[in-house]
């Protein structure tokens, strides 16, 4: 186990050592796998490689559409995207037939900066355009899922020729894992889509709760899931390339070729590399999203609460520290939290779904499983209305801690709380 003082937890892009006595740690749940030999354009090279019979079908005159994420979700963007249009350059297709459509789903439009950010050296060369969720038109209804979801995504990647989905590959704790098919649905999808596909993570029924398989690191069966490969089915990808991220943001593989496939080869290496085995849970689990852009909001830390929470007992203390500069993520998140019963939570919801409001709903249900002290530059009174102890330092959330626990507590620490996911069996 690492010496305790030297570890630092994450906050925004300042970090915090660990004062606290070795002896409460039961153990430091982090990603320990030595760094690949090739270097990040190595390994995109080679995945690229194993797609170029796929790539030798563009042709010119060909409008080609590439989708990436936006900037709350690092994807190592500025290293792939330029060895993707020299691939595509390649097989004749110019800069001209190329545009990079930054999936953002219902988030907000992105600034020059993190357009820059995004496509690196690609910036004023290839044309860059943020999808608009709300515009009619610029979208485009493709049609049903089995279970009925109406289907509409960006017009530029519904008409284009060829369509190449981006992203990463990591937990997701809904829709199973991120990357592959959910560069369409939500990425790429209206905000009626979206919000459609998300609210099959509701059982139906009334008062029925989460379904069950509506869970991370679980695609087979889940309906979530289900609907985003439905929808991404209707456009068909020509391939994707999606990338797996080292907690220090390195790229460490690449997975290429056809959208379904290659996602799911991606999602096992994944999950065998970043579950984290437990014997059991402890009273007190001490979290970090791992800091800047992982809690940039709210909305993206609560991905850390979620995995955190499989380490602590009913009851027991979870310390999350989340920067949350950019506030909650979305405007609507908030207004939530008028409602304090689980119940009336879930029964509005129903009545008035919102992708956020499934994000509150299921913090208010861990603010009530366990004792939460939110380490944030969140308003307090609005983190107390969240159900959640509001702090600004590390070591003040401690003190806290430590006066809600028994004395013999036991500890968990994770430093990349966004990453690795506690399994306990």
């Amino acid at each position: 186990m690492p010496q305790v003082n030297h570890i630092e937890l994450k906050y925004g892009t300042t970090a915090s050592p660990l004062g606290m006595s070795p002896d409460k740690i039961r153990g430091v749940i982090r990603y320990d796998q030595p760094p690949p030999e090739e270097s990040p354009e190595q390994i995109i090279s080679a995945s690229l490689d194993e797609c170029s019979s796929l790539l030798s079908s563009f042709r010119p005159g060909q409008k080609v559409v590439i989708i990436t994420s936006d900037i709350t979700r690092y994807t190592g963007s500025e290293i792939y995207l330029p060895l993707l249009v020299e691939r595509l350059n390649a097989c004749g297709i110019s800069d001209e037939e190329i545009e990079i459509v930054v999936a953002l789903g219902i988030h907000r439009k992105q600034t020059e900066a993190e357009h820059r950010k995004i496509v690196g050296s690609l910036y004023g060369r290839i044309a860059v355009s943020d999808h608009e969720c709300d515009d009619p038109g610029k979208l485009l209804y493709l049609g049903r899922t089995s279970a009925g979801l109406e289907i509409e995504i960006n017009r530029k990647v519904a008409e284009a020729d060829r369509v190449i989905a981006t992203g990463t590959i990591g937990y997701h704790y809904f829709a199973g894992y991120g990357g592959g098919r959910k560069s369409i649905l939500p990425g790429t999808g209206s905000r009626k889509s979206c919000m459609a596909s998300h609210f099959a993570v509701l059982n139906p029924g009334e008062g029925t709760g989460k379904h069950p398989f509506a869970a991370t690191g679980i695609l087979d069966g889940n309906p979530v899931n289900q609907a985003l490969e439905e929808a991404c089915a209707m456009v068909e990808p020509a391939f994707i390339l999606n990338t797996v991220l080292s907690p220090d943001k390195r790229i460490i593989a690449a997975f290429s070729g056809h959208w379904r496939a290659a996602h799911r080869a991606g999602c096992a290496y994944y999950a065998e590399r970043f579950s984290y085995p437990l014997r059991e849970k402890a009273d007190l689990v001490l979290v970090s999203c791992g800091g800047y852009p992982k809690d940039i909001n709210f909305i993206q830390a609560h991905k850390s609460m979620e995995y955190a929470s499989q380490a602590l007992k009913d009851g027991g203390v979870m310390v999350l520290l989340a920067q949350c500069r950019d506030g909650y993520g979305n405007s609507t998140f908030f207004n939530w939290f008028r409602f304090h019963d689980l119940r009336e939570f879930e029964a509005e919801l129903r009545r008035n779904y919102e992708i956020n409001g499934q994000t509150a709903y299921s913090t208010l249900q861990k603010a009530k499983r366990f004792q939460v002290v939110l380490v944030s530059d969140l308003p307090a009174e609005e983190v107390n209305a969240m159900g959640m102890i509001p702090q600004h330092s590390l070591d003040k959330a401690l003190e806290v801690a430590e006066g809600l626990l028994p004395a013999d507590y036991s500890a968990y620490v994770i430093p990349e709380g966004g990453t690795v996911l506690p399994v306990v069996g």
